[in-house]
């Protein structure tokens, strides 16, 4: 376990350091662990930094905050309370009103750097860093931490290149924060292209007894993925998506055929007239026989 610390390059109450323009100047960095039922935050931070809850706060640099473990919770202006967990990193952005603190249970381990410059304003306009979108789930990433100790070692010894090395530093921790909304987008892509690859193929197989199980196997996905991913996406199972298409399509026959309930059975896969009779009366509230009476009924008196 690191010591904590905390180092801050310029208060609000200093004047800027002068220092080549790297395009990021590092203004603080820190490491602390808050266990529960510590006050938070720690009243040693420098003027501008601490805050008091009821009226949080606002900087004029961006910072990047990462929540290594524990739990707590963040606001920010245009978003409400969001929970925050382990291996969660949040952006705060200058001028923005924020305010963030650990459990009271739990409390936390943090970890930040706040930065500003011409190179940093360019990088936070890129598309995954958005003041209304400031959380992001890192998880438990050991490159990233590895940086960030690195880059708190550089600022904590200083010497010959500390400042350069530290916006170095602070731009790779950047750019795995970048990569890794974009792998997690890549992700979701290839996740739905999969599920609607899949509901095409539920689509296409309405009249048999195709399996979730089988589904998953054509597209070389395991059931569990497939389940969760499906549910995740469509809001329903594949089984309860799959029965709701095959009654639509029954009530449809139902009402534009001349079919016997055991042929719209047949036809939509499934294994009885009995079965499906039942399923159906859960579902419609009406036999099969009685929807298609109360139909006719309608459209007589209509």
């Amino acid at each position: 376990m690191m010591d904590a610390f905390r180092k801050y390059l310029k208060t609000e109450d200093e004047t800027e350091p002068v220092q080549p323009d790297w395009g990021i100047n590092v203004l603080n960095v820190g490491h602390d662990v808050h266990p529960g039922g510590k006050p938070y935050p720690d009243a040693a931070h420098p003027n501008g930094y601490y805050f008091e809850w009821t009226k949080g706060r606002q900087l004029s640099e961006y910072q990047l905050v990462y929540i290594a473990s524990g739990s707590g919770v963040f606001e920010a202006e245009k978003i409400g309370t969001v929970e925050v967990q382990p291996g969660t990193l949040f952006f705060l952005y200058p001028g923005v009103w924020h305010r963030f603190k650990p459990n009271i249970k739990t409390g936390w381990t943090e970890y930040w750097v706040g930065f500003k410059g011409s190179y940093a304003n360019h990088l936070m306009k890129q598309d995954c860093f958005n003041p209304e979108r400031p959380l992001i789930h890192m998880g438990f990433n050991a490159e990233f931490i590895n940086i960030f100790i690195q880059l708190i070692d550089t600022i904590k010894f200083g010497g010959l290149g500390s400042n350069q090395l530290g916006a170095c530093l602070t731009i790779q921790l950047l750019g795995l924060v970048y990569a890794s909304v974009l792998l997690k987008a890549q992700s979701n892509s290839r996740k739905l292209q999969v599920i609607n690859n899949i509901k095409y193929s539920i689509h296409e197989n309405l009249n048999s007894a195709i399996s979730p199980e089988l589904l998953a196997a054509k597209h070389n996905v395991s059931y569990a993925w497939f389940r969760k991913a499906f549910k995740e996406i469509t809001g329903q199972s594949p089984g309860q998506y799959q029965l709701a298409l095959k009654l639509q399509k029954a009530c449809r026959m139902l009402t534009e055929t001349d079919l016997s309930v055991a042929e719209v059975a047949y036809q939509n896969g499934f294994e009885s007239e009995h079965y499906f009779s039942r399923l159906f009366k859960s579902k419609m509230q009406l036999s099969p026989s009685k929807y298609r009476n109360e139909f006719y009924k309608l459209q007589n008196n209509g």
